[in-house]
C-alpha cells in the first residue's frame, strides 16, 4: 500500500499566522515552494498561504505585503492528510476539495506536503488524468 508519507515532499515548513506576506514570499523563494501551511500560536494549522494568495489577495487589491499577515489571508477550514493514509485517500481529499497542495501530518506534526508534482511522480497516467479532470474541470 502506497501512503501519503511515501509520495509527499518531506520537510515542509510552517509559517506563523503573525508573519507578514513579504517575509512569507521571501521564505517561499528560499524554499522554492509555492505554498506554506499557516500555524497558530499552538502550532495548529489554521490555513495555507499560496504565492497566488499574496499576489491576487494582497498586492492586486492594493494591500501592503509588509503589513498584511499570513493569518489575515487564512480562510476556510484547512485540509490535511495523515501520513499513514492510503494514496486513494489522498486523491479523494484533493479531488473532493479541489486542492492542489495537501499538508501531511504525523502525530499532530507537519511532516511534508503533497503537490501535483508529487502525484505525477508516483501515480499512473490514468490516476493523474482523473485527478486533473476532477480538480480542474468546471463545475
Amino acid at each position: 500500500m502506497t501512503t501519503a508519507a511515501d509520495i509527499m515532499h518531506p520537510g515542509a515548513q510552517w509559517i506563523s499566522r503573525s508573519e507578514t506576506l513579504d517575509n512569507a514570499a521571501r521564505l517561499m523563494r528560499d524554499l522554492d515552494v509555492g505554498a506554506l501551511p499557516i500555524a497558530d500560536e499552538n502550532e495548529r494549522m489554521c490555513g495555507i498561504l499560496t504565492d497566488r494568495d499574496i499576489v491576487v489577495g494582497c498586492v492586486a487589491q492594493g494591500g501592503d505585503p509588509a503589513q498584511v499577515t499570513a493569518g489575515d489571508m487564512a480562510k476556510g477550514t484547512p485540509r490535511w492528510i495523515d501520513a499513514k493514509a492510503d494514496v486513494s485517500e489522498v486523491l479523494r481529499e484533493m479531488e473532493t476539495h479541489r486542492i492542489r497542495r495537501l499538508p501531511v501530518i504525523d502525530n499532530k506534526r507537519l511532516v511534508g506536503m503533497i503537490s501535483e508534482a508529487d502525484l505525477a511522480h508516483h501515480l499512473t497516467d490514468d490516476q493523474i488524468a482523473e485527478f486533473v479532470e476532477n480538480v480542474y474541470a468546471y463545475r
